[in-house]
């Protein structure tokens, strides 16, 4: 029996050493961590902003790291970016999407460039426009519901994450998946709660963490929302409508060769992604301005400029005021909160080696089967360098002093192409980003014109994010910000 546990012993040593990994010629700056295979797993897990900041003081602008025996090298010069989203040849797009659709929603599409492309068909052009007015007829209809549920000057209070959460995704819910046979508010409800079930665990799905009764919960969240989002009715086209997005959506899928069952499963990874990041965008950019009085102050007079402009209530004209007039001050807002609070990953897998060339100069090898990732977060988003005091909100960062558009940043000297990248860039940027950029407009003009909203705590400031969001898209508060609001007569 000893002798046994010397070899295994001695067998498992000698194996880490053969299988270690040793920093090569021209190769990105090498950090394995301490724990042989796990790496950097459990500080990449809890706070990757506050891990690569680190190893990009240590190491500079691209370095590799060991996570869980995968090797990741981490590029952070925005200057540099071009060379990884402009290359389809030596890095993979696909692999790793269809590696986190398995893990986090059990499904497996067969050609998901082809699903990219039908997204844009439907996300762009007469499409879009259609999709904006019906978003607007919701909201509008979700708000005189809740304004019919007060008496005239009663003053309510809320979560603010919640409220926003709740309104956007309602709306979003009705706009891409109502039919004439899913306005039920119950429904709607019902389809809100199982989502935000399934969203509080997503990170955890996404990472293999789950405990034993979290996966018991996401699975029955998962089926709930399977169900929900692909009822018997869907599949027959007689009983259907077939100008919907969800129907078009079906036969796209049908047309793929994807079975019923994937179809219900693709239903809910287009719930997330087109629903997962609107009401997290909407409180923050909400909670900077009622934090940030000069900033509500700019907003509420660009919002009664466009009042005047159209001789009338905003209410009545407001998709095409917003369509046709110029708001500097909300855009510099929204893109400002999406510098702070937009973290997602662009992750590519390398298929063939590659030289990778930097905008210094400078030129590293990376290795088959390793990954290569951007996090815009990190850099350019909140790179001193780039933006001074960049942990601040700055209602007006993104304006020139003339009022006008503000597009000129730089690094090292050189002005920058990437600035701020919520979106992603490339041939992979978000294509519902019009889509979510009109419905946030939306919501935040209808809000502030037919709501007094004020914080409860006039000293309270926006709570600090849950770290465990990096990486996937907006990032959600870990407590909320408590909000009073009434109708204006």
């Amino acid at each position: 029996m000893f002798w046994t546990i010397v070899f295994l012993v001695v067998g498992i040593a000698l194996g880490i050493i053969y299988f270690s990994r040793s920093r090569e010629k021209a190769e990105p700056p090498l950090d394995k961590g301490i724990i042989p295979w796990l790496g950097h797993a459990l500080e990449f897990g809890n706070d990757v902003a506050k891990f690569l900041t680190r190893m990009k003081r240590k190491h500079g602008d691209i370095f590799t790291v060991r996570v869980c025996g995968h090797y990741i090298t981490v590029l952070l010069d925005p200057n540099s970016y071009d060379a990884v989203l402009n290359d389809a040849v030596s890095l993979d797009f696909n692999v790793h999407t269809k590696v986190l659709m398995e893990r986090t929603f059990s499904l497996c599409l067969p050609n998901y460039s082809a699903d990219t492309a039908w997204m844009k068909r439907r996300f762009q052009g007469p499409s879009l426009a259609k999709l904006s007015s019906t978003m607007q007829l919701h909201l509008r209809t979700l708000l005189k519901e809740e304004e019919g549920s007060c008496s005239p000057g009663e003053w309510k209070q809320a979560g603010l994450f919640s409220l926003c959460y709740s309104v956007l995704f309602r709306a979003g819910y009705l706009t891409l998946f109502g039919t004439e046979k899913s306005h039920n508010p119950t429904e709607v409800t019902a389809v809100y709660k199982a989502f935000r079930t399934f969203d509080g665990l997503l990170t955890k799905l996404a990472r293999s963490t789950l405990k034993k009764e979290e996966k018991k919960t996401a699975t029955l969240s998962q089926e709930k929302l399977w169900e929900m989002l692909f009822p018997a009715w869907l599949s027959n086209r007689k009983d259907s409508n077939s100008n919907s997005w969800q129907q078009s959506y079906r036969c796209h899928l049908e047309e793929q060769g994807v079975d019923p069952e994937m179809q219900k499963r693709a239903m809910l990874l287009q719930l997330w992604v087109t629903q997962g990041n609107a009401g997290p965008a909407a409180f923050w950019l909400l909670g900077f301005l009622l934090t940030h009085p000069e900033a509500m102050q700019a907003v509420r007079e660009e919002i009664r400029g466009l009042t005047k402009l159209k001789d009338g209530s905003l209410q009545h004209h407001l998709l095409d005021t917003l369509q046709n007039c110029s708001t500097p001050v909300f855009d510099s807002v929204l893109r400002e909160t999406l510098r702070l609070k937009a973290a997602a990953f662009i992750t590519r897998v390398v298929v063939q080696d590659k030289i990778l060339p930097l905008a210094s100069g400078q030129k590293y090898r990376l290795r088959k089967g390793d990954r290569v990732c951007l996090f815009p977060f990190v850099s350019p988003q909140m790179d001193p360098e780039i933006h001074d005091e960049p942990e601040q909100f700055r209602y007006d960062r993104f304006l020139n002093t003339d009022g006008t558009e503000k597009t000129s940043f730089y690094k090292g000297g050189v002005k920058l192409q990437y600035y701020n990248m919520p979106w992603g860039a490339g041939k992979k940027a978000c294509v519902g980003k019009a889509f979510a950029v009109s419905g946030i407009k939306q919501f935040v003009f209808i809000f502030l014109s037919r709501l007094e909203l004020e914080l409860c705590d006039p000293t309270a400031t926006v709570p600090p994010v849950n770290p465990s969001r990096y990486g996937f898209g907006m990032l959600q508060p870990s407590g909320d910000l408590e909000v009073r609001y009434r109708f204006r007569t």
